[in-house]
């Protein structure tokens, strides 16, 4: 369990094309900054910040300005998280020491390296799931977080405004929700506005009238919600609700069945 199985590093590196790994990936930033780009989201960091790869994710590494980095692959890791996961490092730099400890003992000697390697995998493993859960979110993104949940539905709710009233940089504001939720506040603003017209349409609120749908989660106009709609599911609105209800038909007469939804 937990046994690194490879160590490397990238020396100032501008873009690492998609890829995936039949194993866990964990990367350490040590220089610059960067972004990771999966399927549907992105994860920015920078020096200090490590992230954690689940096997099979395809993604690409990409920055601006060039990054640095020591990244290890894990096989049979502990871990339980199901998607991409940003941690930090603590102030005194220990899974940096830990991470570069291990690449050196991976480029070392063969004969003593085994059991060093699975006692550092070990170590490592252990420490992000602790760090990972002893960090909670800041209160800046936290207070933007919770904003936003308290007023996406209301049509007249300006993003922008309340992030101007807070007593921080804008750009820091909406640099510090990324880093920590893994998209901008507007991108998570509509994502729940999507997320609550998918769930209307899918419970047939008002036989899946759009326009009133659109103005109950936040649209001022309808088009824009069917724009975005197809956008992020593939189909519009209405066809959406259409399969929505034909799939309820179909299963109506089974009580154990569950409506199945097209995925994010």
């Amino acid at each position: 369990m937990n046994n690194i199985i490879f160590a490397g590093k990238h020396f100032l590196t501008y873009n690492v094309s998609r890829h995936q790994h039949d194993t866990w990936e964990l990367i350490y930033c040590t220089g610059e900054t960067g972004k990771l780009v999966f399927a549907d989201f992105s994860l920015s960091y920078a020096e200090g910040d490590i992230v954690v790869i689940p096997p099979h994710t395809p993604h690409e590494n990409t920055s601006d300005h060039g990054f640095t980095n020591v990244h290890l692959n894990i096989s049979d890791a502990t871990f339980n998280y199901r998607s991409p996961m940003l941690i930090r490092d603590d102030g005194n730099q220990s899974l940096l020491h830990l991470f570069s400890d291990a690449y050196y003992l991976f480029r070392g000697d063969p004969k003593n390296r085994a059991a060093l390697l699975s006692a550092y995998g070990d170590l490592i493993v252990r420490m992000l799931v602790a760090y990972g859960e002893s960090h909670p979110k800041s209160r800046v993104a936290e207070s933007i977080e919770q904003d936003i949940r308290q007023n996406y539905a209301n049509v007249n709710y300006e993003l922008d405004q309340v992030l101007h009233t807070m007593p921080y940089c804008y750009d820091y504001l909406c640099k510090v929700f990324r880093r920590e939720m893994g998209v901008t506040p507007h991108k998570y603003l509509m994502n729940l506005r999507l997320q609550a017209a998918a769930d209307a349409l899918c419970s047939g609120y008002n036989n899946g009238n759009i326009t009133e749908i659109a103005h109950m989660c936040g649209f001022h106009n309808p088009l824009y919600l069917s724009r975005l709609f197809k956008k992020k599911y593939g189909v519009s609105p209405r066809e959406y609700y259409c399969q929505q209800m034909k799939d309820e038909n179909l299963t109506s007469t089974d009580s154990d069945s569950q409506k199945i939804t097209v995925p994010e």
